[in-house]
């Protein structure tokens, strides 16, 4: 018996499957859709869901309130979401068999009959589930894998194919296009010739409207693009450039190809080969010894995609080539993206992750200027600037950037840690930064000032003469700020 055989028999032999399958005495008992596909390769999983067929779903909810609670979200396309007494994890999925037919093959997904019924058999049921590694069943009481679609071998085979002809299945709901390519990106798959094919034939199908209603939501096309790209961003952009969803979706990446930049500083190619590093270096081992188990979050990923993306637009060629104010431009360019694709409903904190692309070239004002230890304190030890975010992009840009010698320069990078460093202890574990020593309050009562810009310039001022190591305490914090009113 191979190991995923047993974990599902485990998972059938839960108390509360056990004591649900006694009480629906003939009923059929299955374990379905991605629960099933992650057991097999051993991915960890925290959704499952059930398909329970010989029940009314007026039984199957009377059953279900005995052993746990019961949602009666879905209850007309026949689905429950219910919570076992004593389960940590996710409420689970309960459902009647059901089938969908699409009413006009329109792509979108709501364009749908959706019939439940008790009888309907469990392979029908699969069949209109959208990749065969999706369409997998696991028979809880015969111990018993239904795969009418061989799922199971293309799991074995890595590939990511439509359940049927995939034609019809893009056809029924567009998203589904951009799903194969999320899959390929989690499983680390390859989406198989023929699903691939007419993946590109129907790829303009995301931007269609009716009635001048988007077929496919932005919302549900940032959720896909956001998935995507944190599970293998290189994997991610190159997929979606050739099957032709950045033409149609984010044309502007696309204009980094081709763009050149200065040898001496980005000896590894054009504008769009850097910025493929930076994603790839965002998940090396290198970029992991440095931030340990932390993993980047998605305004990492969007700021590494988006860090040089206004190049083209800003370049300028002299005795060199120039790209002035391309930060600022690239930060701009990325939150009209982001409105139109609605990216902030896929999680992505858009202001966090613009902030990110705009100062990610503050190491090159730190090789003019040093850093004032106030702005130093501004960007990474303010929690409302994504100062950990900010390091993630410029440690991965940096890796990117490579010299004649074909090796990244981390001078800069290690200098403006160092300062980073300095401006705290660690205490618990975490680095903590000195509590200022006078606030306004000590001014307007200490100094007789009143309230106004000059205590803010003040503080400032106070502030960088403590990090500095100039003021040990509030008494000497208030003398020193004395001498310079």
């Amino acid at each position: 018996m191979e190991k995923w055989h047993q974990t599902l028999v485990a998972w059938g032999n839960q108390p509360f499957v056990k004591q649900l399958s006694r009480n629906l005495g003939e009923a059929e008992i299955f374990l379905v859709g991605g629960a099933v596909r992650d057991i097999i390769i051993g991915r960890p999983t925290a959704d499952f869901d059930l398909v329970v067929r010989n029940v009314s779903i007026k039984k199957l909810e009377e059953k279900l309130k005995k052993i746990g609670r019961v949602s009666l979200v879905g209850k007309k396309f026949g689905v429950l979401k219910f919570k076992p007494k004593g389960w940590q994890g996710n409420d689970l999925d309960i459902a009647l068999p059901r089938t969908e037919h699409s009413l006009n093959w329109s792509g979108r997904y709501r364009d749908f009959k959706i019939t439940s019924d008790k009888k309907i058999k469990i392979e029908d049921d699969l069949s209109r589930r959208d990749f065969t590694v999706n369409a997998l069943a696991w028979n809880i009481k015969q111990n018993k894998l239904i795969d009418p679609f061989d799922g199971l071998a293309d799991l074995k085979a890595k590939k990511i194919r439509a359940v049927g002809k995939p034609e019809l299945r893009f056809q029924e709901d567009y998203s589904r296009m951009l799903r194969a390519i999320r899959f390929a990106c989690q499983l680390d798959f390859a989406i198989e010739p023929k699903t691939w094919s007419v993946i590109k034939q129907k790829i303009n199908g995301l931007t269609k409207k009716i009635n001048g209603e988007q077929i496919v939501p932005y919302e549900v096309i940032a959720k896909e693009l956001t998935k995507a790209l944190v599970a293998a961003p290189v994997k991610a952009v190159e997929l979606l450039d050739d099957c032709g969803a950045l033409k149609i979706l984010i044309p502007e990446l696309l204009k980094m190809k081709k763009c050149p930049q200065p040898q001496e500083w980005h000896s590894e190619g054009d504008v769009w080969t850097h910025n493929m590093l930076v994603l790839n270096n965002l998940n090396n081992q290198r970029f992991k010894k440095e931030f340990g188990n932390e993993r980047p979050n998605p305004t990492v990923f969007w700021g590494a995609l988006f860090h040089d993306a206004a190049k083209p637009q800003t370049m300028i060629k002299t005795d060199r080539i120039h790209f002035h104010g391309h930060d600022i431009a690239s930060a701009k360019l990325f939150r009209r993206t982001a409105e139109k694709l609605k990216i902030a409903s896929a999680g992505v904190d858009i202001d966090r992750t613009e902030q990110v692309i705009a100062k990610h070239m503050i190491l090159s004002s730190l090789k003019r200027n040093d850093l004032k230890n106030t702005t130093v304190e501004k960007y990474f030890y303010n929690t409302l600037f994504p100062g950990k975010e900010l390091l993630m992009v410029m440690f991965a840009d940096v890796s990117s950037a490579l010299r004649l010698n074909g090796k990244p320069d981390y001078t800069q990078y290690r200098k403006l840690k160092k300062q980073i460093n300095s401006l705290s202890k660690v205490v618990a574990g975490k680095r903590v930064i000195q509590e200022p020593l006078v606030d306004g309050n000590d001014l307007i009562k200490k100094l007789g000032l009143k309230s106004g810009p000059k205590i803010g310039w003040l503080l400032k001022l106070a502030r960088e003469a403590q990090l500095n190591g100039k003021l040990k305490n509030k008494t000497e914090a208030l003398n020193y700020l004395k001498k310079n009113l």
